[in-house]
């Protein structure tokens, strides 16, 4: 569990990529969502190079191609801007939620894009034009808008084009906002405003900046990471 009022340095070590845009293994070109495993190995999808890289920890210098990198494409080799898809025993899908249209609706998405499901099964979904996270419990119909939705792109109490997302076990909301250059937390309950624990300090280049972060995932311990798009890397911000 990470605690509610838990902060973060606010400053990121770089412990994948940062060597500019490339194919390289000490490189990534556009990362997406990632993953960290319990002994702190972080799994992240390198979009533009169509394959999934492996980074252990304390080895930061380069990554382990575990899946494509034999350039995009169909074949059973290779990956195109890479999703990771999990059958079982099903060959239909069943839809889960939405499915009503583009449009700002409770029942619709407009460009939905990273969904997280918690223990109880409900979906949360990052609907990143309608600038907002809506939460749909087990069977819903509609969802619930548990943060942004609002008018003002650059307000705490706004997203600006929200990507990944994670939520702890209390119910905690953490989503990067792609637009503001920031990691937002909500706590459970209050959709009405949101609070920067990283970034936030406009785009950049520096330890304390993101341009454009788009996935975040935790360790065991409650660090965070965080795929920093246009800055071809991914961030480590200790939890203190």
């Amino acid at each position: 569990n990470i605690p509610a009022n838990a902060t973060w340095a606010q400053s990121g070590v770089t412990i994948a990529g940062g060597h500019g845009e490339g194919g390289a293994t000490n490189q990534l070109n556009e990362p997406l969502g990632l993953f960290v495993d319990n002994v702190q190995t972080v799994v992240i999808a390198d979009q533009w190079n169509g394959r999934i890289m492996q980074w252990k920890n304390g080895d930061t210098t380069n990554g382990q191609v575990v899946a494509g990198g034999k350039g995009q494409g169909n074949g059973l080799h290779q990956l195109n801007s890479p999703v990771i898809r999990y059958q079982l025993g099903e060959k239909n899908g069943t839809l889960a939620v939405g499915g009503n249209g583009k449009g700002d609706g409770l029942s619709q998405f407009n460009l939905p894009t990273y969904p997280f499901v918690d223990r109880d099964h409900s979906v949360y979904v990052s609907d990143h034009y309608n600038h907002r996270v809506t939460k749909w419990n087990k069977g819903a119909k509609e969802g619930i808008v548990i943060a942004g939705g609002q008018d003002n792109e650059s307000a705490l109490t706004q997203l600006y084009y929200p990507n990944g997302l994670f939520v702890d076990t209390l119910g905690t909301l953490y989503v990067p906002d792609h637009m503001n250059h920031c990691v937002l937390r909500w706590t459970q309950g209050d959709k009405k405003q949101g609070t920067v624990i990283v970034g936030g300090d406009r785009k950049g280049a520096g330890a304390y900046q993101f341009q454009y972060p788009r996935g975040l995932s935790f360790d065991r311990h409650g660090n965070l990471y965080v795929a920093d798009h246009y800055n071809y890397r991914v961030q480590r911000f200790s939890i203190e």
